[in-house]
């Protein structure tokens, strides 16, 4: 990836890495390049999760859009998908999210969307990267009436997102009780009220964000509390998101988990049967568990292999013209409806396959068995990240482990698009083996990048 953007956006800790005079610089040098596409006045979308930071960013970020000459719209707290819906219903010239997504609050991130609703390619982040970093080119300072305008949103930029989700239902669920943890994060401003509209039985966790404890204990990489509490309070269902609500992690009425993956697998399913599976094929990346790929082959179902991470899955199905792909982390995109991953969209997606089929959640999730995984995450310096792929050492040892899981499992060592990691990740059929080389592997990672 590039110097400034990852697999999605740039990110680091907020006042350290991710500065002000570095928002005011990506803002200065996006409406740059927005200018030079458009050759108006551009008019940007700004809103964000419920970080500490995300105001800071916010101000610093408009002010370098608007001394270019951009009009800016900031409309508060608000999912990451919102931004990507709003920015085409509003006709607007790009979409920005602030937000760190799953990261701890001290982290904050700048996600661009173009005016289709679509990620920035990689050729524009590039030159966006090389006005800021190389100084190619310096964008020109505005004054007078040439200076963009900050307005707050005059629409209510939630209630229009709510209404898109509703449309894509079909349904009430009146008699379904459903749990929901917002991770006190940007969907602590729209979820609530999406479920209320929908009928159902609401139950509402981690939505009393203080701008420190987003991601803190709760959504959708801390599902512990919601499975206890859908076990407890006998829920059909728990919805789990993350703090800027792109991801979904769901909970069956037995508390158990059903990630990305077995989401995946059960609604490309239920479209298959709708005759909505166009090739009858769904796009997942590497990391998808091999549970998955054997339902496919087994419910006649082709599957894509990508690179790790949410644009690439997005890049094939636009390429080829399908319909739904994700991450088993929950990133999940039905592209009828939707321009990115959506956790509220994927939540209803899957209470209309509940609906439908009548059937609980645990019953459609057996479609797919999960064979045991192993992921052992390896904290590494940046330049650890540089040297990974040419090091001798670390091949042998993933050669080693592949050669003795031969056909029984896989092996897949990665550099993180978004922190400063290498991913080990195995899976198998036995739990004990796939344990034992995943950090024989991660020893020889510690050992030779940090």
């Amino acid at each position: 990836m590039g110097r400034l953007f990852g697999t999605d956006g740039a990110r680091g800790v907020a006042n350290a890495e991710l500065t002000c005079e570095l928002a005011m610089k990506i803002g200065r040098a996006a409406a740059m390049v927005l200018i030079d596409e458009s050759h108006t006045r551009p008019k940007v979308l700004i809103g964000g999760d419920t970080r500490l930071s995300g105001d800071m960013l916010s101000a610093a970020l408009a002010a370098g859009l608007c001394s270019v000459g951009a009009d800016v719209l900031l409309v508060g707290v608000i999912p990451t998908p919102a931004i990507a819906y709003l920015v085409k219903e509003y006709e607007y010239d790009a979409g920005i999210v602030i937000s760190a997504s799953h990261n701890p609050y001290e982290y904050n991130g700048i996600k661009i969307f173009k005016s289709d609703g679509y990620k920035l390619p990689d050729k524009v982040e590039e030159e966006i990267e090389a006005i800021i970093l190389d100084e190619v080119r310096v964008p020109p300072v505005k004054v007078g009436a040439d200076v963009g305008r900050v307005t707050i949103s005059g629409k209510d930029a939630r209630k229009d997102y709510i209404n898109h989700l509703l449309s894509t239902s079909g349904y009430r669920f009146n008699k379904m009780k459903v749990a929901i943890d917002c991770a006190n994060g940007a969907a602590s401003t729209t979820a609530p009220k999406l479920f209320e509209y929908l009928g159902c039985d609401l139950h509402v966790l981690g939505a009393d964000p203080d701008g420190t404890n987003i991601n803190d204990n709760c959504g959708s990489t801390h599902v512990e509390n919601l499975q206890k509490y859908v076990r407890e309070n006998g829920c059909d269902v728990g919805f789990a998101f993350d703090g800027d609500a792109d991801r979904l992690i769901a909970v069956d009425e037995h508390g158990d988990v059903v990630d990305g993956d077995k989401i995946i697998a059960i609604c490309s399913l239920d479209m298959k049967e709708k005759g909505k599976l166009i090739n009858d094929t769904a796009v997942v990346t590497v990391m998808s568990n091999m549970g998955f790929f054997k339902f496919a082959d087994e419910a006649g179902i082709h599957c894509e292999k990508t690179k790790v991470g949410d644009r690439y899955v997005l890049e094939n199905m636009l390429e080829n013209g399908y319909m739904i792909g994700g991450e088993q982390s929950g990133h999940v995109i039905f592209l009828e409806y939707a321009t990115t991953g959506d956790g509220e969209l994927t939540a209803v997606q899957l209470l209309k396959a509940m609906k439908r089929t009548g059937k609980p959640l645990s019953e459609l999730a057996s479609v797919m068995k999960v064979y045991p995984q192993v992921l052992i995450n390896v904290k590494v310096s940046n330049l650890g990240k540089v040297r990974f792929p040419e090091d001798k050492e670390i091949a042998h040892a993933i050669a080693a482990a592949e050669e003795e899981l031969g056909d029984t499992g896989r092996v897949l060592v990665r550099v993180s698009g978004t922190e400063p990691l290498v991913r080990v990740m195995l899976e198998g059929e036995n739990t004990e083996q796939i344990e034992r080389l995943g950090n024989e592997i991660a020893e020889v990672v510690r050992e030779r990048l940090i």
